[in-house]
């Protein structure tokens, strides 16, 4: 099954919660949490989403290398300049699957365009 969603003019949180639940096979009829639903899921227009000029100042990414001195945080608007939305959609879809073996395998069902 293939779903397509529109991003335009949408929140960010709205579309990657929608994308996590067809992804996880939530709404198909033979669902089971330990196998890989054969849902494809598209996302188009993500850079017409809506994004508050709040959000784009304050929310934060971080991540930590492992060594001293190795904690980076970086604006969402810096994340967009640096790698465009689809990154940003990737990232959140991403956090909102379950954290198992099946989450690769749920994310290569995933096709983001700007």
């Amino acid at each position: 099954m293939n779903h397509t969603i529109d991003a335009q003019g949408k929140k960010l949180g709205r579309v990657a919660s929608e994308a996590a639940s067809l992804l996880n096979g939530k709404r198909t009829v033979g669902f089971s949490r330990n196998k890989v639903s054969g849902v494809k899921v598209s996302i188009i227009n993500t850079s017409k989403a809506a994004l508050d000029i709040k959000k784009l100042k304050e929310k934060e990414y971080v991540t930590f290398t492992g060594f001293r001195g190795g904690l980076f945080t970086e604006t969402l608007e810096h994340l967009i300049d640096r790698k465009g939305t689809k990154e940003v959609f990737e990232r959140a879809v991403f956090s909102m699957l379950p954290s198992n073996s099946l989450r690769k395998a749920m994310m290569k069902n995933l096709t983001i365009t700007e």
